[in-house]
């Protein structure tokens, strides 16, 4: 067990350095070389951990798309106030924790995009399944507690997520990003009239 620790720390430490790279150079300009430096290590440790630059910047994706999940949606759906209301908060921090996360380097934003773009598209579906799958028990409750008059938890969950996916940082342009409050803004127009069509009639 002893010696995962430093292995994990390491591949963080990589990611890390990758993060602080985009904001600096932007996705094209940086290299395995720049990445090993900013980290501190060898280049031929990159390659114990990622079999390329590509890699490593998709993994840092991933990386984003699990802290959200853990760290964020899934102790929300465990909370304790109404379904309703942590559906609301999710469907906004998604958004926003993306929005966050990448913000810093919103000037390469397209750079990346365009040259991750096959990559990201291949794992984009795996993301937003395993949030509608944190979605979907919230709304199962909500379901049960008579708050939502729902048939389909998780095709419902599939169809809030597919609502926001419009407002997530990878699917927009950098121009189109805009200011934080206005993205935070949008974000919550959108959930207040998706739940609104939920909610129990009696």
């Amino acid at each position: 067990m002893a010696a995962i620790a430093p292995k994990e720390a390491v591949r963080e430490s990589i990611l890390d350095a990758a993060d602080r790279l985009l904001a600096r150079f932007g996705y094209r300009k940086m290299t395995v070389e720049d990445i090993a430096a900013e980290a501190g290590i060898g280049k031929g440790t990159i390659y114990l951990h990622f079999s390329s630059k590509e890699e490593v910047v998709l993994s840092h994706v991933d990386r984003i798309v699990d802290r959200l999940k853990q760290q964020h949606l899934a102790v929300i759906a465990r909370s304790k106030h109404t379904a309703l209301e942590r559906i609301s908060q999710m469907l906004l921090v998604r958004v926003l924790f993306r929005f966050d996360s990448i913000q810093h380097y919103t000037q390469s934003l397209n750079d990346l995009l365009a040259a991750l773009r096959p990559g990201l598209l291949a794992r984009r579906a795996r993301y937003f399944e395993e949030e509608a799958q944190i979605f979907a028990e919230v709304l199962a409750e909500g379901r049960a507690s008579g708050e939502f008059e729902i048939e389909n938890e998780l095709a419902v969950a599939r169809a809030l997520l597919e609502a926001t996916n419009g407002l997530l940082p990878y699917s927009l342009s950098t121009n189109e990003l805009g200011e934080r409050q206005e993205v935070e803004r949008r974000a919550s127009a959108i959930a207040d009239l998706l739940l609104r069509g939920l909610l129990s009639r009696k």
